[in-house]
Order: C-alpha cells, then structure tokens, then sequence
C-alpha cells in the first residue's frame, strides 16, 4: 500500500465482513479523510507515494473496520441531509429514511417544532438549518446531547436541548409540530441484523421490547394530544408492522388527516397526523 493506487485493492482484499460496494466505498472515504484526495484526484494521482505515518491511519481504519466498526465511528462524523454531522457511540447513525422524514416535514409551514429522542441532533439541525422556526430538542442521554450541541453550533442554529425522560417529561409550551424517530426495532429482530449495528450503535435508541413494541408511540401521542397547537401536526418514523396499532391510537386521541408514507424502500416508514 506505497501508493494511492493500491489503497483500495487493499481494503476490498482486507474487509471481508462488508460487501464490495461498501469496502470501495469507505476507501474512498479514507483516502479524502487521511490524505485529503477526492475520487478524481484517485485517478489523477494514482502513483502518489503515501508517508508512513499515513499508511499507518489506513491499517487502522481497516482494523477497526475488521472489527465491524461502522465507518461513521471510526471518523466520527456523518453526512445527513447534506449537512456534515459529529457522533460518537452514544449517538445513532442518522438513515436515509430519516432524511425522507426531514424532507417531509419541510414541505409545510410552521412556527416551532420538538423533536423526541434527538441523539445527534440531526433531526432538528436540519430543520433549523431550512426554516426560521423556534425549535427544541429532548433526549435522555447527556452524552448524546453534548454531541447535538457541537452539531448546533458548528451549524450555527439555535435549538433548545433538553436532557430529560419523555415517560416524566412535561413540556413548557404548546407546538407547531412535534416529531420523533423513536426506538422501534423489536428485540427479538436483532437476529436480523448486522454486527456493525449490533456491536456499536447504542441498543437504548434502536430497540424495545416485544410486550410492549409502541410503548414510546403511546407516550408521545398522548403527550403531543396536549401539547400541540390547533392543526399543528405530528410526525413519526415507524416499524411497519405496526402502522395499524398507531393509527388506531392517533384516533384515540383525536387526531385526523393520519397519512402514511412509504421510503424509498417501500415501506411504511413514517405517519404524519394532525390535531383538531
């Protein structure tokens, strides 16, 4: 691995635990973060000789990659709506799905938003970054919320942060629009998924128990029954199979015009509702 031309023959032979596509993916990513060249210059500068201590960055990166260190982890940092965002272990990995929910709500207009279950603050970052909207964020991990704080201030937004439990929490104004991307993934799925997600990314915002899989749903209904204004309106991003059961409880509570909303995958992804 002298040269930039063998960097990602390198990772493509060394990280056999992600499929091709995401090995040649995340050498690119590692060539612009250690050495600074983008995919063009890769070709450009194909015999460029790499220092020792840069060589030294890339084993690196494929060691914690071996691991099933996810790529966000290993540079801390992600892109989510366009927008360049801090994380660490404490924080989830922003989806695609999630931007679609972003997307979503943008399409509206409104005067102030709460965002449950904030983690990096991707959600309401992007949000503040596209509205002049008064806007606060809750979380119950201090430590993901020290993370959505350099992202607020690196993007140079103002939200209101809030360390709290949303099963105690009582908020203290009325809202626009509330939304949340809350724990959804059901324990007993976790055979389905990866070892990058299930060795690295914090269980407590990804799952929920089997008894009780709309625990969070409940809470947030009923709370945002009372604390959102007249036609103001709230959004979630859901397992599909449980699109039925929240529908069923947003009618409980009064709300009307219930929309829901496939990703790009196909899937119902996310509700939109509003109250009357």
């Amino acid at each position: 691995m002298q040269i930039l031309a063998n960097i990602i023959p390198y990772f493509i032979s060394q990280v056999e635990n992600f499929s091709r596509r995401e090995r040649i993916s995340f050498a690119y990513l590692s060539i612009e973060n250690v050495l600074g060249f983008s995919k063009s210059d890769c070709i450009l500068k194909n015999d460029f000789k790499i220092n020792k201590k840069d060589i030294k960055s890339l084993i690196n990166i494929v060691n914690q990659l071996k691991k099933n260190v996810p790529i966000q982890y290993i540079f801390e940092e992600t892109i989510f709506y366009n927008l360049k965002f801090k994380l660490n272990k404490s924080t989830l990995i922003p989806r695609n799905e999630t931007e679609e929910l972003v997307k979503w709500v943008l399409q509206y207009k409104f005067n102030s938003l709460f965002d449950i279950g904030t983690g990096s603050g991707c959600i309401p970052i992007s949000i503040a970054k596209n509205s002049n909207s008064i806007i606060s964020a809750l979380d119950v991990s201090l430590e993901a919320l020290e993370i959505a704080k350099i992202n607020a201030m690196y993007h140079n937004v103002k939200v209101d942060f809030i360390c709290d439990d949303i099963f105690s929490y009582i908020p203290k104004r009325k809202y626009d629009i509330i939304i949340s991307n809350p724990p959804y993934v059901l324990k007993s799925e976790k055979v389905f998924m990866s070892k990058h997600v299930l060795e690295h990314e914090p269980h407590s915002a990804l799952f929920v128990d089997d008894s009780d899989p709309i625990i969070f749903y409940e809470r947030i209904i009923k709370l945002s029954s009372n604390y959102l204004n007249d036609n103001g309106m709230l959004f979630f991003e859901i397992n599909e199979k449980y699109s039925g059961d929240i529908i069923k409880i947003l009618s409980k509570y009064n709300f009307v015009d219930i929309e829901l909303k496939k990703d790009i995958n196909d899937r119902d992804r996310m509700i939109k509702a509003v109250m009357k």
